[in-house]
């Protein structure tokens, strides 16, 4: 088993213990430290929430996003928008709320949308967009489960992951969210346009053939190839074409995507051969996706690192590790 694993587990058990075995954020730094590329290179440390400033329904909003005792409270304010590369924005816009638990290694970021009192108010970005941004942002093994109170388009939810990370201390670099904005916008556009009215598969083959020309415009950037604007619009249409898709997405919309597209492989991030990895992993998982539940039971992250770490922790505190991962299936 990695020591990287083995550390995640004794940093769960950490905060369980409330405090007995003092393990710091600065610590975990210590253990291993944040990629230059502004890539997650460890695993998320504790189960967080975050609430929009403007959600007026904070009881509900937790029971429907599952959370329990265990998860960390945050609140995004319009400060927090800078995270995606926006200011002048209002507390009450902050309304998407989010939850972040740990996933299983390699098993990349997947996200839920989750109804609101039997209401989808997440309008515009889906659950397959989330995953795409956050992976470009640089999350990765991260289970995203998001909601809000009432209609809202959903772009600010990201805002709250990002804070989450960089609480847990796990700073991601601005150029690579700011790409990954980019994308979600350019994809949006075009799902407001053709959507999943006629295809329930279209936003998971759209994201799928964007995330794939990301990891594979990355892979050969690090080939040493010179990657322009045309290169990037003659992969993309390659990938739409396989995910048929190439009659139902305009040269304009395609211009529009390839931009966006651009943006990331300019970013940090496409100098990472682990966003080759996760990026075209995701891209397989996205390819299959429908509807607004992409993450199972089993996605999430359990309880062996820490049962395996030492006989000490197994002996006085196996109960509170077993409950704290139940907490995340409620």
């Amino acid at each position: 088993m990695k020591m990287t694993q083995k550390l995640a587990g004794l940093l769960v058990v950490a905060t369980l213990l409330g405090g007995v075995a003092q393990v710091t954020t600065a610590q975990t730094n210590a253990f291993a430290s944040e990629s230059v590329e502004g890539v997650q290179t460890r695993a998320l440390s504790k189960p967080y929430v975050v609430y929009g400033a403007g959600t007026r329904q904070k009881t509900q909003t937790a029971q429907t996003l599952g959370i329990s005792n265990n998860y960390q409270k945050l609140t995004t304010t319009g400060a927090d928008a800078k995270y995606i590369g926006l200011s002048g924005i209002s507390d009450e816009a902050m309304i998407s709320s989010v939850s972040l638990a740990p996933a299983e290694p390699k098993t990349g970021t997947l996200v839920n949308i989750e109804p609101f009192e039997g209401k989808n108010n997440i309008t515009k970005v889906t659950a397959q967009q989330y995953a795409m941004a956050a992976t470009m942002a640089g999350v990765d093994d991260v289970i995203i489960t998001v909601t809000a109170d009432k209609p809202v388009s959903g772009e600010a939810a990201l805002a709250g992951v990002y804070k989450a990370l960089d609480t847990d201390g796990i700073a991601l670099n601005q150029q690579n969210t700011n790409a990954a904005n980019n994308v979600l916008e350019a994809t949006t556009q075009v799902l407001d346009t053709q959507g999943e009215k006629s295809d329930s598969k279209y936003a998971g083959k759209l994201t799928a053939a964007v995330t794939n020309t990301a990891s594979e415009l990355a892979d050969r950037k690090q080939q040493g190839d010179n990657i322009d604007i045309n290169i990037i619009i003659n992969q993309l249409t390659v990938n739409l074409e396989q995910n048929d898709l190439g009659d139902k997405v305009s040269d304009e919309q395609v211009n529009q995507i390839a931009k966006a597209l651009q943006s990331v492989n300019e970013a940090p991030i496409s100098n990472s051969s682990d966003f080759v990895k996760s990026s075209a992993k995701l891209s397989d998982k996205l390819t299959k996706s429908t509807g607004d539940v992409m993450a199972k039971a089993h996605d999430f992250a359990n309880s062996k690192d820490a049962h395996n770490a030492s006989n000490w922790f197994v002996t006085h505190i196996w109960g509170p590790v077993v409950n704290f991962f139940s907490s995340l299936f409620n």
